[in-house]
């Protein structure tokens, strides 16, 4: 015996009519692609309470109503081919945009944006410092009660892009973006030496930023398109400009002596700066199952801006930091098929980035020893690196429907510079071994097992000196910098239940083992993290979709120290182990809401839930189902004809 549930859908006709036969959708949807429609959205929002956070970067802060205002305008000529597009967002708050489009399909187009972009302190500053978002600022000699003042900046962009499609499978694009950025933020000066009590010489005193800048951003590529070539080619250029070199400071403490708060000021603040790249990128198909790409790009940053007139430096360096940095990037990969059921593929990167700022004894003070006793070198120091990195992966089709995929990554660093307050070495070398193995399990299951080794090392830890030549903590090699082996376990399951709904599963667990400087065994030990993750697509139709994830993560870390008491044979040795958990998980919604879409939301959310019942239970007994709508003889026909179609049932 069968049993039958009949679904009564009545209350939907208050909401639903339907005159149109179900053959009308697929035409209005093609109607809708080729002659867009413009709309107008407006309306008003209410904030129920006051939320700082929420409100960060679009002014949504305060309690209270807020308009809002979106545009869309399209118009298409059909004789000429042009589209015309005014596209508004968020047009009634303070992150508010607005584009403008006008081209002509396979020949040229031009576009002009404006961006506004606001940002807020999460919390207002208590202060009685005057002149606040200006370069000279009061502060209090003595602890004074101010008032409240809210911190913010804002950005305003504008931006054009021009394109045109030239002979011979060429496309010339240009762009310029200019932004302007107003406003202060959260800084301070001060000094505290020696160890932390009521009595420690300095303190720190809060002089918030200025923010006047200026950045220009700029460029042009040349494209070309062929059957077995792409390239690409170009430039980009960016300047940075602040109309305040230096932010000038009346009053405060004057506890310290000459190190004293009232004596930083005046501070100088971000010098303008400019970078210039070239770059190239290709892809060459050389058969139908081999294909190269290479890309390569050399960029030139520099800083010359002035030092302000009263910098407090040592005679004799220049007027300017004369900072440079050249920049020389590579990357290349080669994908392969030479067999039905073997794929390869190699990458290779290089980057070599060249720090050639001079350098200058800049601070006349650091040989006096401090506090502490200690002095310094008072040098800057410039930073030089270069990069190699590479992978070769194989993966091959195993019978039973496995595939066997396994790899090899390695990446060297070359450093420059000296040691100062931590660790260093010049190299580090990393090599790492992976194997996995997947397999459809099921037709709508996909499962992937994988094992990672890897293990880094480098050269022998720098000596950290002071300026007088004497070692300076050198027990600690940094966790970026130490030896470390490490064992990583991964497992993967992807799952599609009904066609409509995916589900991804991943585990994964790791052990690491870390090494020491030579002649301590002071720092990290040990480590291991374990991580858990759910992610789920449900698609409602085209336009709909819902999405919802879980995530939980669980870091452990085991360090060993010493107690700071001199001298080093009465210090003590004691360890620590940390631990990290987090758990995490959200959902969400994602569509496009139109009268159309929303009426095949409502339609396919009801079909997608009985679907969902009838895939759970027919395995047990089969379920009929009758629709019944009666203010509406067209929709019970259409329902009927989509419930059939999708459950081959009536």
């Amino acid at each position: 015996m069968q049993q039958q549930n009949i679904l009564h859908l009545s209350t939907i006709a208050a909401v639903l009519t339907i005159t149109t036969p179900f053959t009308a959708l697929g035409d209005d949807m093609i109607k809708q692609m080729t002659k867009p429609q413009s709309t107008i959205q407006f309306g008003a929002g209410y904030l129920s309470d006051d939320n700082a956070r929420f409100g960060q970067f679009s002014g949504l802060r305060d309690e209270g109503a807020y308009g809002i205002f979106n545009v869309d305008i399209l118009r298409r000529n059909d004789d000429s081919g042009t589209w015309f597009k005014i596209i508004g967002r968020n047009l009634g708050l303070q992150n508010r945009e607005i584009r403008l489009e006008h081209s002509k399909q396979g020949n040229w187009g031009y576009s002009v944006e404006f961006n506004q972009t606001p940002r807020y302190e999460p919390f207002p500053a208590i202060t009685a410092v005057e002149g606040i978002g200006s370069a000279q600022l009061e502060v209090p000699t003595i602890p004074t009660t101010g008032n409240p003042t809210q911190l913010k900046t804002e950005r305003e962009s504008i931006n054009v892009g021009i394109n045109k499609l030239l002979p011979g499978n060429f496309e010339l694009n240009l762009h310029f973006r200019n932004e302007e950025k107003d406003g202060a933020r959260i800084f301070g000066r001060g000094n505290r030496l020696g160890a932390p009590s009521p009595t420690a010489v300095g303190g720190f005193e809060f002089t918030p930023e200025p923010i006047n800048f200026t950045t220009r951003q700029f460029g042009a590529t040349l494209d070309y398109t062929g059957k077995d070539l792409q390239v690409t080619g170009g430039y980009h250029g960016s300047i940075f400009l602040n109309k305040n070199s230096a932010l000038h400071i009346t009053g405060g403490s004057d506890v310290g002596g000459i190190y004293a708060p009232n004596n930083f000021s005046p501070i100088a603040l971000p010098s303008d700066n400019q970078a210039h790249q070239a770059f190239l990128s290709g892809g060459y198909s050389f058969t139908p199952t081999t294909r190269g790409i290479l890309k390569a790009s050399y960029t030139r940053a520099t800083q010359s801006d002035s030092f302000f007139p009263t910098q407090f430096a040592t005679p004799g360096i220049g007027s300017n930091l004369g900072g440079q940095v050249d920049t020389a990037l590579v990357q290349s990969s080669l994908s392969a098929r030479p067999l039905p059921k073997l794929s390869l593929l190699a990458n290779a990167r290089f980057e070599d980035r060249n720090d050639n700022t001079p350098v200058f004894f800049y601070n006349p003070i650091a040989l006096e020893p401090d506090l502490n006793g200690n002095r310094w070198s008072g040098l800057n120091q410039p930073r030089s690196f270069r990069t190699w990195n590479s992978k070769f992966e194989g993966s091959y089709a195993l019978p039973m429907n496995f595939r066997f995929i396994s790899g090899i990554d390695y990446e060297h660093w070359d450093r420059t510079g000296s040691p100062a307050t931590t660790g260093h070495r010049s190299t580090t070398d990393e090599i790492s071994y992976r194997a996995e193995l997947r397999r459809t399990l099921a037709e709508t299951v996909t499962g992937t097992i994988s094992y990672i080794h890897s293990d880094r090392f480098g050269s022998h830890f720098l000596t950290n000196r002071t300026a007088t030549g004497d070692p300076f903590f050198n027990f600690i090699a940094p966790i970026n910098l130490a030896d470390r082996k490490r064992d990583k376990v991964r497992l993967s399951v992807n799952w599609e239940p009904i066609d409509p709904l995916s589900v991804q599963v991943m585990i994964d667990e790791s052990w690491d083992n870390y090494g020491h400087r030579a002649g301590s065994d002071l720092g990290t030990q040990k480590g291991s993290a374990r991580n858990y993750s759910i992610d789920a697509v449900y698609s409602f139709s085209e336009l709909w979709q819902a999405t919802g994830w879980f995530s939980r993560n669980e870091t452990f870390l085991d360090q060993a120290s010493l107690t700071p008491s001199p001298p080093r044979h009465l210090q003590e040795r004691w360890t620590v182990g940390l631990d990290n958990i987090s758990t995490a998980f959200g959902a969400g919604l994602n569509g496009r809401p139109t009268e159309k879409s929303i009426l095949a939301l409502i339609l396919s959310t009801v079909i997608s839930l009985i679907n969902l019942i009838n895939q759970l239970f027919r395995m047990h007994k089969p379920i009929r189902y009758q629709i019944s709508i009666s203010s509406s003889p067209d929709l019970d026909y259409l329902l009927n004809m989509l419930f059939k179609k999708t459950m081959g049932s009536g």
